[in-house]
């Protein structure tokens, strides 16, 4: 059997030929349906880092050209990764993926004139770093909060703030909240829907350290909820 594609415009040549009826077509049709919005990704180049622009590569990856050979140094990043269907990409793509996925909010369909792959490829790939990443350095990322938050870090946190003009000698973050726009929910609406920005919603609060980084991240909790 060909793609859903195929089977579709198969399906419209029988209901002119009228071999099928309407009724058949319908029912024919719907059952070949795509459940993923038929994106086209074969119009765009695979992904080769050699061709990014610097600029392009800091703006999509949050992540200077010249520091990624350091990075897959660093995480000691596999050569190929290969997801359950088969699906295989290089280290060097998969990391790529990974990043461009969580430096801004973007939708996997966003990614595909980066890639030239398609949602599904897109999504498997991610979410095979992502698990590799968790599996391989999940216990450094918890040594590494726990560094960014020791007595020592704290004090020295607290001491540039007060540097700075702060009116309080122990401030050594700042409490921020953000909300995240979701789909309408069919149920429970009025629950994850936030009043103030109007639309329906989860939220997150977290902590901002001097140095740039998050040191805690709670949530998600319902739209509705007021920032603590």
């Amino acid at each position: 059997m060909g793609s859903f594609k195929k089977v579709q415009d198969v399906l419209c040549l029988c209901l002119m030929e009228e071999t099928i009826d309407e009724e058949e077509f319908a029912l024919l049709y719907e059952a070949y349906k795509r459940s993923n919005l038929p994106f086209s990704h074969s119009a765009y180049e695979k992904f080769s880092l050699a061709n990014k622009d610097p600029a392009e590569c800091k703006a999509d990856f949050r992540v200077e050209k010249r520091d990624i050979p350091l990075l897959l140094d660093a995480l000691r990043v596999p050569l190929v990764f290969q997801c359950r269907n088969g699906t295989i990409c290089d280290g060097v793509e998969g990391l790529r993926i990974m990043l461009k996925r969580f430096a801004y909010p973007c939708q996997y369909s966003d990614m595909i004139p980066i890639f030239g792959r398609s949602v599904p490829k897109l999504s498997m790939i991610s979410n095979e770093v992502v698990d590799w990443m968790c599996t391989t350095h999940g216990h450094k990322i918890t040594q590494w909060n726990h560094d960014l938050l020791n007595p020592v870090a704290l004090n020295q946190y607290a001491d540039g703030i007060s540097n700075k003009g702060a009116a309080l000698k122990n401030c050594f973050g700042f409490i921020d909240g953000t909300v995240r726009p979701i789909s309408r929910p069919d149920a429970n609406q009025r629950i994850v829907y936030n009043g103030h920005k109007r639309v329906h919603a989860v939220k997150f609060q977290s902590v901002a350290l001097p140095n740039g980084l998050i040191g805690h991240l709670y949530g998600p909790v319902e739209g509705r909820m007021h920032d603590a």
